[in-house]
């Protein structure tokens, strides 16, 4: 475990980054006027029975109830339960058409204003109900693959392949996280790319890196947490916080150089508990990591299924505190099962945006989610 000591009274900045590819200047879009014929703001008839999207990778329910979902290649798609919304416009898809930054929507949170941010390929977009406002180089978010967090004084931030950022109400400004030592460096995709982002109940946030590990910050210190604290891999995908206060860290596999590692490890506050006993946990791709209010802990095993974990047997890690489902009423869609994102509503229904499109779990498989339902409202 490394510590670093940073005093601040300001936000601090990184040095110059190396933008991937060009973007364009911010851009405002408002669906106030009715939508041109060319508009991608598409209102579903809930008769169609197509799946929604070939890739799921976020799900977010707002303040409204609004259901949220994130795709790769469709934008991001919006379900209205409310009665108030007429039936066919319940389900609508927003795309850079409508003044999205990118057609691949990764993450999805909500500002204490209202508005709904979603982090895409290529920057980020605040929506306020009517407009669209892309955020992108020019207003400071450098790198692709962008995830976000609000935290609980309603600072934004913001992950990408050149690190962090924190947005001060008008622009994006870097964040610095230190690098720690590692013995053994390796990597999945971007050394130092931020995965992942979150905020535990004792307000501090954690980094998930590629190649670094994770970092907790407190707002003073930095306290970086690698493979040899108790990591599976110092590539660290997802981060979730139990009711316990457990930190739940996924990682995966390493490609340069070629490494398999990865796995499920927790961390109490004082030590790691790595789950290695478990089939298809052990040396895996970890990218979703999910707890839920009832204590349980729900982790995607690539190639493998969906592992549910019971708190109630928490000292075991023989593998008996976990429940593998792997099956699915599409099994042709879902071969590959890579979970990609994974939602408990106010309502306890539980939805799973995998690779092959949407499900709901309902207690013993994965029911498929089309564009026609069933939706349960929820």
């Amino acid at each position: 475990m490394q510590r670093t000591s940073i005093l601040t009274s300001a936000w601090l900045l990184a040095g110059p980054l190396f933008v991937l590819h060009a973007c364009q200047a911010q851009v405002t879009t408002s669906l106030e006027k009715p939508a041109q014929a060319d508009s991608t703001a598409t209102m579903i008839n809930a008769a169609d029975t197509a799946q929604l999207s070939a890739y799921i990778v976020a799900a977010f329910e707002d303040s409204k109830g609004n259901l949220w979902f994130g795709t790769v290649g469709d934008g991001v798609i919006r379900y209205s339960p409310q009665p108030s919304v007429v039936l066919g416009e319940r389900l609508m898809y927003f795309t850079t058409a409508d003044g999205l930054a990118d057609m691949v929507s990764s993450s999805i949170v909500e500002d204490k204003q209202g508005h709904v941010w979603i982090g895409s390929h290529d920057g980020a977009t605040r929506f306020d109900g009517k407009t669209f406002t892309a955020f992108k180089t020019p207003e400071g978010l450098h790198g692709p693959g962008c995830v976000l967090l609000v935290d609980r004084n309603g600072t934004l931030w913001a992950g990408t392949n050149d690190g962090a950022f924190r947005f001060d109400g008008t622009r994006f400004q870097p964040f610095d996280i230190p690098m720690p030592t590692i013995k053994e460096p390796s990597h999945k995709w971007v050394k130092g790319k931020v995965w992942e982002i979150i905020e535990d109940s004792k307000g501090n946030i954690w980094f998930g890196r590629d190649g670094y590990g994770a970092c907790r910050y407190d707002g003073r210190t930095f306290t970086h947490f690698t493979k040899e604290d108790g990591l599976c891999s110092n590539n660290v995908a997802s981060i979730t916080e139990d009711v316990n206060g457990n930190i739940w860290f996924g990682s995966i596999t390493s490609d340069f150089p070629p490494i398999k590692e990865g796995g499920l490890s927790r961390y109490d506050g004082t030590s790691f508990t790595r789950f290695e006993d478990v089939k298809g946990l052990t040396a895996n791709d970890i990218y979703t990591v999910y707890a839920l209010r009832s204590g349980q802990v729900w982790v995607g095993a690539v190639g493998v299924g969906a592992y549910r974990y019971d708190p109630s047997t928490a000292l075991k890690t023989d593998g008996s505190a976990f429940a593998l489902f792997d099956r699915t009423e599409r099994p042709e869609l879902t071969r590959y099962f890579g979970v990609q994102a994974v939602l408990e509503d106010t309502k306890g229904t539980l939805w799973f945006g995998f690779s092959g499109g949407l499900f709901r779990f309902n207690g013993t498989l994965f029911e498929n989610v089309t564009r026609g339902g069933p939706w349960g409202d929820h």
